[in-house]
């Protein structure tokens, strides 16, 4: 039998992350995420610190981000591929993509120019359905 985890201890590890996801550090980068374990890669188009409340309680298994988060003025030109978020020693890592894509985060727009503002539309972190 697999192990299973309800709501409630759900809620508990993802709002656990609060710490974690506050005031830390967003690049969205190039290319294809090389995983949380390994050393980034691509290139950084834009750096944000994310907000000190980043995330809203977690509900029926996910966390969503909240507020607005954006930049101002992007790095460096180029398609975004994936985000990387660092706090200490813990990494998050998964897809960008534009609106509607479906991606781990979703932007504003995906062709990003250097200078030019953006912003993150969607973040949700979540656990498997039991």
């Amino acid at each position: 039998m697999a192990i299973t985890i309800n709501n409630t201890g759900k809620h508990l590890m993802l709002d656990a992350l609060d710490t974690v996801l506050n005031t830390a550090t967003l690049t969205i980068r190039s290319g294809a995420a090389p995983g949380a374990g390994n050393t980034a890669t691509g290139t950084v188009l834009a750096t944000i610190t994310t907000p000190a409340d980043a995330m809203a309680a977690a509900s029926s298994g996910t966390k969503q981000k909240l507020g607005t988060w954006e930049d101002a003025s992007a790095d460096a030109t180029g398609n975004a591929g994936h985000f990387r978020i660092v706090a200490g020693s813990t990494v998050i890592e998964g897809t960008c993509g534009g609106p509607g894509s479906g991606a781990d985060m979703e932007i504003s727009n995906v062709a990003l120019q250097s200078g030019n503002p953006f912003t993150i539309l969607t973040f949700t972190l979540s656990m498997a359905a039991n």
